[in-house]
């Protein structure tokens, strides 16, 4: 008899894969089937990971290769539009993580409830002629929304945003999260590893090596000349003339306008962004097993300058950032750069402060 009854419950369950009730009632033969709970079915053991943008031009790839991370067990898709049709596509990938969806702000409470690690790439994309300002004010309302919505709900989940301009959102987040007394700085990560791989990528081609090899350490953070390069402190060591320092710093710094122009008016780096989305996502989550070693750069607290966020390379543990390294000897082509960085750059903390204050 119970075989019997374990096949019945195999079948009750593929059936409801293949024809999901149009209602919320229990399908009939079955005790606790309905479609949703079969979805969770046989999830692998893992992390819960929430995707805010899910149906965006980066969250989209983005989803889709978190999806087969094997590190994730639970994957929530959440954005105002769109996210059904995602959520359904990227669902019927054979790898452990389950997938849900979530549509629309009334939603965003039970997207983000019991999540490990939450991804924000929600925002508008740079258009040609857009600086990473211009998009401030759309982008900053959004930001804040979502946090808010963390605060409540997975207030000790680590944070990966994405959202530009990351100068100005990282402090918007930071302050949100203060208001609500949940602000724990070693769990909010502004993601820089864009430019990271964009270096790595540059330099290799420049030295004609695999850029898998390469390790470029990039500081300061993620717009024109506050994305400082530091090619001193390259590995494999190696030494570059005056004209190759300029042009990879340029080319760096640069990187996000060069596709926005390439793709004349079709959107920004969404492809290249996802996959170093998932890089840096990737790395938190092994930190978070407990992974020994684990060392990034990323856009934090910081106390490495006078400024109170910067980007520099941080070792990633259980709770977020466990330590901050010093930026390291600089050469005076970097010192220089340096200061145009923290310039640049305190600007735009300030108006992400200045945002959550009004």
């Amino acid at each position: 008899m119970q075989a019997s009854a374990d096949v019945n419950q195999r079948i009750a369950r593929i059936a409801a894969h293949l024809n999901p009730p149009t209602n919320n009632l229990q399908m009939e033969g079955s005790s606790n089937l309905r479609w949703e709970n079969c979805r969770a079915k046989g999830g692998s053991p893992g992390f819960k990971v929430a995707i805010l943008g899910a149906a965006g031009g980066i969250g989209q790839p983005l989803a889709m290769l978190m999806k087969m991370n094997p590190l994730v067990s639970l994957l929530h898709l959440y954005d105002v539009v769109n996210t059904p049709g995602v959520t359904a596509d990227i669902s019927h990938m054979d790898t452990g993580a389950v997938v849900r969806g979530f549509l629309g702000q009334q939603q965003l409470e039970d997207a983000l409830t019991g999540m490990d690690l939450v991804i924000i790439p929600a925002g508008v994309p740079r258009k040609p002629g857009m600086t990473r300002d211009d998009l401030f004010n759309i982008n900053a309302g959004i930001v804040r929304t979502l946090c808010e919505g963390i605060s409540k709900c997975c207030p000790k989940a680590t944070v990966n945003l994405i959202s530009n301009p990351v100068n100005s959102t990282v402090p918007i987040a930071a302050e949100v999260f203060k208001k609500a007394g949940t602000y724990d700085p070693r769990r909010l990560l502004g993601v820089t590893m864009l430019d990271v791989v964009r270096a790595n990528t540059f330099v290799a081609e420049v030295l004609g090596l695999d850029p898998r090899d390469v390790d470029v350490p990039v500081v300061g953070g993620h717009a024109g000349v506050t994305i400082l390069p530091l090619l001193s402190q390259v590995k494999p060591p190696c030494s570059f003339t005056q004209e190759e320092t300029e042009y990879l710093t340029s080319r760096i710094q640069n990187g996000g306008t060069e596709v926005v122009e390439a793709k004349a008016g079709a959107g920004s780096a969404t492809l290249s962004m996802a996959y170093a989305a998932v890089k840096f996502a990737d790395a938190c989550l092994h930190a978070l097993r407990g992974d020994a070693g684990v060392i990034e750069c990323a856009f934090v607290s910081s106390q490495v300058t006078e400024l109170p966020f910067f980007a520099s390379r941080v070792r990633l543990g259980r709770n977020g950032v466990e330590e901050i390294y010093p930026l390291g000897p600089l050469n005076e082509y970097e010192r220089v750069g340096l200061e145009k960085a923290k310039k640049e750059l305190a600007g735009s903390i300030e108006k992400g402060i200045s945002f959550v204050g009004k």
